[in-house]
């Protein structure tokens, strides 16, 4: 049986080649052990790097897990890097996006009663974000598609599930006031993306 620390050592090095969130099943399977115990072996090595202060963390993601680097240490990576050009999300896609988080799974038709205007080329443009994704079909009337935000989504806002979403009781009230609507902006959503995105 491969012991505790080969595995940590082997997570170490799977998450720096993988890029991507490396997802706890996927680990489980290469050590051929169960989901649990690759679980809990992400979190102590979480829980090390949290506790040693390190310039890299590691975040979950539903599930998946990614060195990441504290935000802390970003004037300094910002300093070494290139700066890139980078353009907010608009308001009508800050209030789509906060509609689909809340209220997903949730059908284009849903989202513009709640907004009442047309959000065609806006739901394209969270898609082409990779923020929002269809995750289904309605068993409504014409079988409409359901749509949802992505571990993109999650990533960006950093959250590590969905029940990490501040609290909101009404979004249409919400939506309804006469108040701006970036009231509805998800821990005051200013998110930036690279423009080839």
């Amino acid at each position: 049986m491969t012991s505790k620390k080969t595995i940590k050592s082997g997570l170490e090095s799977m998450m720096f080649v993988w890029g991507q969130p490396l997802d706890v099943k996927l680990a489980a399977e290469i050590f051929n052990i169960n989901g649990k115990e690759a679980y809990d072996y992400f979190k102590e090595l979480q829980e090390e790097y949290r506790q040693e202060g390190r310039g890299i963390q590691i975040r979950e993601i539903n599930r998946s897990f990614q060195f990441v680097t504290p935000e802390e240490n970003i004037q300094y990576i910002e300093r070494l890097c290139t700066p890139v050009k980078h353009k907010k999300l608009s308001q009508s896609a800050l209030e789509v996006l906060a509609i689909i988080a809340y209220k997903q799974p949730v059908t284009k038709g849903e989202i513009e009663a709640i907004r009442g205007i047309k959000c065609d080329r806006v739901i394209e443009g969270l898609q082409k974000k990779e923020l929002v994704a269809e995750v289904g079909r309605s068993s409504g009337v014409g079988r409409p598609i359901l749509y949802g935000t992505t571990d993109v989504f999650l990533k960006n806002f950093g959250f590590t599930n969905l029940k990490e979403l501040p609290d909101i009781e009404d979004i249409e009230g919400v939506m309804g006031t006469d108040e701006p609507t970036d009231s509805v902006d998800l821990q005051q959503i200013s998110l930036q993306l690279p423009e080839n995105k």
